[in-house]
């Protein structure tokens, strides 16, 4: 016990760091424009966070994370185009004829309740739709397939709502955020200090999720479910609300990265995009946090160097480094590391409920009498 409070404490004296580190170090060593990059790469970071809990330790694998993430950008991007006088409506509404802002609109002239529609939108939908799936005990590709098939119907109907969203053009020109210019490099680095801290508390929201009987129940139903539902367990609840938090967790990066981008489009809720953010998770590791958080940031700078050194083939390199690592490594970079006994936090082994292939004595049986 005192060993674990131990490992505990040096976990979060060096998330600690890393933190410090990232808000007093880097604005020193990074140009301005580099630096908001930074943070939208950690916004995007929380995100990955989110896919991790669901699939990693649940073995959900969503490909519609890019909705949830979308919903917290528009919710959050709402609120700044209402940013202006009294009376006034947002600029792209005037070109298309609207002379009154929509009812729904409204809620929006409020911070707090922006604040609360950025995680509550995203997490009531992502339970509601989990609700509807995991109740019918739906799962695995069929999971995967209406996650995906969500951001279709999604991207189509910001993308076809000229009038109230601005359709293709999404959201964008947003000006002051209470009082202060959003686009000013003062305003810029408080969200990028506040994305770091969101991150590091998102990042600490997971562990305690991960770690004890929720966390092994979790693994347990990644793992085998009928033997969870058979020992008393209803799984259809701890999915739904797994799911629920990943959704929410999304949400708030979408507005994190929107914030700082300074636009949010449909393509936030493109079909490639989510299946990119579980690029990010794989080539990072499942099932390990700090993986999602590498991999975000290792794919995602691979693919500004590599677009800005290569503009028309970037995509070739990114698709060969998803099958290096998952050909080559297939537990992620975290995962490998983790083989090889080097951990960052120096934890304990991950939790499994079953052993590897290689050391499933079922698996070794099949393979010295297979062709006898």
């Amino acid at each position: 016990m005192r060993r674990r409070g131990g490992g505990l404490l040096i976990e979060v004296g060096m998330v600690v760091a890393i933190a410090l580190f990232l808000i007093i170090v880097m604005p020193l060593l990074l140009t301005e424009f580099r630096l908001n990059l930074l943070g939208r790469f950690l916004s995007l970071a929380i995100v990955a966070l989110g896919i991790d809990l669901i699939w990693g330790y649940t073995g959900l694998l969503s490909l519609g994370h890019g909705i949830f993430f979308g919903l917290g950008g528009y919710a959050i991007a709402m609120y700044l185009k209402l940013q202006v006088p009294t009376g006034e409506l947002p600029d792209f509404m005037l070109l298309y004829g609207v002379t009154e802002l929509p009812a729904f609109w409204q809620p929006f002239y409020s911070f707090p309740l922006t604040i609360a529609a950025v995680v509550l939108i995203p997490g009531l939908l992502a339970g509601l739709l989990g609700y509807l799936v995991f109740r019918n005990r739906l799962k695995g590709v069929y999971f995967s397939i209406l996650t995906q098939a969500g951001t279709i119907v999604f991207f189509n109907f910001f993308n076809g709502q000229q009038q109230f969203f601005n359709g293709t053009n999404g959201l964008i020109d947003f000006t002051t955020l209470f009082g202060a210019t959003v686009s000013d490099a003062k305003t810029q680095f408080v969200f990028y200090t506040l994305t770091v801290v969101f991150l590091a508390a998102t990042y600490g929201i997971c562990r305690w999720l991960t770690t004890g009987r929720f966390g092994r129940l979790l693994i347990a139903i990644r793992d085998d479910e009928s033997r969870v539902r058979f020992s008393g367990y209803d799984p259809t609840d701890f999915k739904v609300l797994v799911f629920a938090v990943s959704g929410a967790i999304a949400g708030i990066a979408g507005a994190f990265y929107t914030i700082q981008s300074g636009s949010v489009s449909p393509r936030a809720m493109d079909i490639a995009f989510s299946i990119e953010m579980v690029i990010w998770v794989a080539v990072g590791g499942r099932a390990t946090l700090i993986g999602a958080i590498v991999g975000t940031l290792l794919v995602n700078y691979a693919r500004t160097f590599l677009s800005e050194q290569f503009a028309e083939i970037w995509l070739f390199f990114q698709g060969a480094l998803f099958l290096i690592v998952v050909t080559v490594l297939p537990d992620g970079i975290v995962g490998w590391f983790r083989s090889q006994n080097i951990s960052l936090f120096n934890r304990r082994q991950e939790i499994s409920t079953y052993p590897t292939l290689e050391e499933d004595p079922e698996v070794q049986h099949e393979r010295e009498n297979i062709g006898n």
